[in-house]
């Protein structure tokens, strides 16, 4: 079967890009790294959106089938707030889960402050009022997302820390959404692999009955820069700590000239995901070359299907 190969597992949609900054109804240098989700029957990417100063905010994009028609918000729907220093230099790259138990979107975000980057939060209903959370830890820190509900009776984060300069995604928890421990690394960087710089999460993790679905980038500094693909990986439902599988091979990377092209070419960078559950589709929001936003599609069944055919002990050491 084609899905065997994992390249193939991922079709681009035939409209790539589907937002561009020609599209923007404001002057912007790019759009890109949009958080998603479904609501009142649309779907909506909060899109990182990079002016002309350099700086990024976020901006709302709407769409009833999540690929065409796109309508866009004439101003930016949230802001760098001056009241909170760990914003002074922008926000970007957002992911959204909606928490039940707090019947509200929770959006966790990048704050560039001058300490540098660092995980925030904010809580919104309906996404034009905010509750602005605050930093969640400490700088140097990115690539977070909450999961979806509660385990155990705590809330889980996957993050990604700088640490020792070393870039691997770890796993944190919390009682209350300000007070973060028990952390530790989840799916590290594997030295000599096509993710051997650095590893950051994704979309936000996916339940599936056979466990959470996660959907990563990684990084490998090559001679003429670095080059992000994506790979996946799969936790255990009650023990997310656990790493069930996790490919060797990417699943996905830079390859068409909107890919290659760009403020920083040769980036896929997935941040958004909706799974159609009828249709038992995944659809894969991701930036290209730091510059547009574009869409990839899946089969849900063979993309788990894949990966339970990958190794059960990823993180072993590989002999030379």
């Amino acid at each position: 079967m084609e899905w065997r190969v994992p390249s193939l597992l991922f079709r681009r949609y035939e409209g790539n890009p589907i937002l561009t900054p020609a599209d923007w109804p404001y002057p912007v240098n790019a759009v890109f790294n949009p958080g998603a989700i479904e609501h009142e029957g649309e779907t909506l990417l909060l899109v990182r959106v990079e002016d002309l100063r350099g700086f990024s905010h976020l901006t709302l994009a709407r769409s009833r089938d999540g690929r065409t028609n796109w309508r866009i918000e004439p101003q930016p729907t949230l802001e760098p707030d001056p009241r909170y220093k760990e914003e002074c230099w922008g926000i970007e790259d957002p992911r959204i889960v909606w928490l039940a138990d707090h019947k509200q979107y929770a959006i966790t975000y990048v704050s560039f402050s001058r300490g540098g980057p660092l995980i925030s939060l904010a809580l919104t209903r309906d996404f034009r009022h905010f509750e602005r959370i605050g930093p969640l830890l400490p700088p140097e820190d990115k690539d977070a997302s909450l999961f979806p509900r509660r385990i155990r009776d705590r809330y889980v984060l996957l993050h990604r820390p700088i640490i020792r300069g070393e870039a691997h995604i770890w796993i944190s928890t919390s009682p209350d959404l300000r007070y973060w421990g028990e952390h530790q690394v989840l799916i590290p960087a594997r030295p000599g692999w096509w993710d051997s710089h650095r590893v950051g999460l994704g979309p936000p993790p996916i339940e599936t009955p056979e466990g959470w679905l996660i959907i990563y980038h990684g990084v490998r500094v090559t001679a003429s820069g670095s080059l992000y693909r994506v790979g996946l990986a799969l936790l255990d439902l009650d023990y997310p700590w656990r790493v069930i599988r996790r490919t060797e091979n990417w699943v996905f990377a830079p390859q068409e000239d909107y890919e290659r092209r760009g403020d920083v070419p040769g980036v896929v960078f997935p941040t958004g995901a909706i799974v159609e559950r009828e249709m038992r589709q995944l659809r894969l929001y991701y930036g290209a070359a730091d510059t547009t936003i574009c869409l990839a599609l899946a089969a849900l069944d063979e993309v788990l299907e894949y990966l339970k055919r990958c190794p059960a002990d990823p993180t072993a050491e590989v002999p030379c």
